[in-house]
């Protein structure tokens, strides 16, 4: 499924994005992620730091979605579709510097608006994060589905 440009450009602006898998039990499981690059083509890929909960479940069920929302501008999107996992020893080295640069990027970023805010940080979390990814979760996407709300007719 190919992706379009204005969901391409929102995903590369997040942060990070909740990745939802689904347990042993069909429990829904969410957790925090970092995209790390989109293929038009329909391709996303999500580094993970741990091998815990959502790289069981995805060993276990492929299904999977990924969401992102930007409350301030009242726009959103889950992709839906199925994920490989691709072994650290897999991934490609511009993958691991892109998450690199991410990680550097938000250092940054909330150091900046700590300083302009006058609010002094209790600590920079990334900081604390694992040194390398554990895995890449490649997802095929086969659905996007728009968060926004249905624009109200005004007449």
């Amino acid at each position: 499924m190919e992706l379009p440009d204005g969901v391409i450009h929102f995903l590369e602006r997040q942060g990070f994005v909740i990745v939802s898998t689904l347990d042993a039990k069909g429990a829904i499981h969410c957790s925090a992620k970092g995209i790390v690059g989109i293929e038009k083509q329909g391709r996303v890929f999500v580094i993970d730091l741990y091998k815990h909960k959502t790289f069981e479940n995805l060993k276990r069920n492929p299904i999977v979605s990924i969401s992102a929302v930007d409350e301030h501008k009242f726009v959103g999107y889950t992709i839906q579709g199925k994920a490989k996992i691709v072994p650290r020893e897999d991934m490609q080295e511009h993958i691991v510097s892109k998450w690199e640069e991410r990680i550097l990027e938000r250092i940054s970023k909330r150091v900046a608006s700590a300083v302009q805010a006058g609010v002094k940080s209790k600590g920079h979390f990334e900081v604390k994060l694992p040194e390398k990814p554990k895995y890449l979760i490649e997802i095929d996407v086969e659905n996007i589905i728009d968060l926004a709300p249905p624009q109200f007719d005004n007449h």
